[in-house]
Parts: structure tokens; C-alpha cells; sequence
């Protein structure tokens, strides 16, 4: 089987016939499935979307159960946690519902972890993170563009020249260059190539 734009989350079938891993969906499975718009919801209470999955929690005073649903509990509801809690060995403990978040000084709120300054993130050499709330995903460098070559999805330089995204003077050559270009004034000519005279 093959599949010609490639299946980015799921494996190929068929000809172009793509099967998602769970969490994902689209043509080429390159998009996230937001499981919290599922019927039935996954969630008793409260869900957040995560990339290729999602995260259950509860409303303050009932506690997160391990099948998903949420139990009353009279100690959560005086521990006051922006997203429910649970009991560990009889102590009340605040739950954050993305390994992106982490509990704020004050025990019950739910502060962002930023991966792309702590250096969590791990990027290849050619894409830039961006840190997104409870997580954060890998772009392509600047002058680069994400495209499926030889069966997966690399970061590939954008050809300035050819796609007329360059700024050169109407009497200059442009250069291609990994991630931009040069613009060079023609015979007869002189500047930087952005002004020829």
C-alpha cells in the first residue's frame, strides 16, 4: 500500500487509505482528535484537550476516579483545587491535568510549564519550539516549510527565488540559501541588492 501524502499519526492501508492512531484524524491523520467534542463525552465533568489525547477532571469538591468519573468528596471540596484532587494515603492532593502544568505556590491553581526555555522540549535542528498552555509543539524554522518527502515530514527550505517571496530589486538576482536567500545586483549595476543603481 502506499499513500502519497503520507500518513503522519497512523499507518497506510491501502492506496492513499490512511488508519489513525487513536487521537488523531484527517486524510493524512496529521490533525488532532478533540475528544472532548466525542458523544458520548469521555468526561463526567470537565475535559481538556491535549495533542493526541485528552485529560478528565472534576469540578471542585468531587474527586477523580481512576475509570474517569467523579466522586463526591467532602475533603476535596475544602482543599479548593482548580481541577479536582485526589487522596493519596489520606492526604489531599491537587491534580494538574497536563504533565505541562505544574501546581502553583499556592498548592490548588495550575501554572504553565514552559518546555522551550527549561530546555524539556527536544526540537531537531531545524524547527523552533512554541510553548502552548500545559504543552507545546516543534514549527519549522523560519524559511522552511513542512513537507512530505521520501515516506515522513521533514522541514524543507522554501526556495524564495522561485516562490517570488523575495525582496530583491527588480535589477538584482536572487540566490537561493538554506532557510533565505541573497540578492545580487546584475552586470551594470551596484547596491545591496535590495537597492541596484
Amino acid at each position: 500500500a502506499t499513500c502519497g501524502h503520507g500518513c503522519k499519526y497512523g499507518e497506510c492501508m491501502g492506496p492513499n487509505k490512511c488508519k489513525c492512531f487513536p487521537g488523531f484524524t484527517g486524510k493524512t491523520c496529521n490533525q488532532d482528535l478533540n475528544e472532548c467534542g466525542l458523544k458520548p463525552r469521555p468526561c463526567e465533568h470537565r475535559c481538556m484537550n491535549t495533542h493526541g489525547s485528552y485529560k478528565c477532571y472534576c469540578l471542585n469538591g468531587y474527586m477523580l476516579m481512576p475509570d474517569g468519573t467523579c466522586a463526591s468528596s467532602r475533603s476535596c471540596a475544602m482543599a479548593n483545587c482548580q481541577y479536582g484532587c485526589e487522596e493519596v494515603k489520606g492526604q489531599v492532593q491537587c491534580l494538574c491535568p497536563s504533565g505541562g502544568l505544574q501546581l502553583g505556590p499556592n498548592g490548588r491553581t495550575c501554572i504553565d510549564i514552559d518546555e522551550c526555555s527549561t530546555g524539556k522540549a527536544v526540537c531537531s535542528y531545524n524547527r523552533r519550539c512554541v510553548n502552548t498552555f500545559g504543552s507545546f509543539y516543534c514549527k519549522c524554522q523560519l524559511g522552511y516549510e513542512l513537507k512530505y518527502t521520501s515516506s515522513r515530514y521533514n522541514c524543507v527550505d522554501v526556495n524564495e527565488c522561485v516562490t517570488n517571496t523575495h525582496r530583491c530589486n527588480l535589477h538584482a538576482e536572487c540566490l537561493n540559501t538554506q532557510g533565505s536567500f541573497q540578492c545580487k545586483c546584475k552586470q551594470g549595476y551596484r547596491g545591496s541588492g535590495f537597492d541596484c543603481a
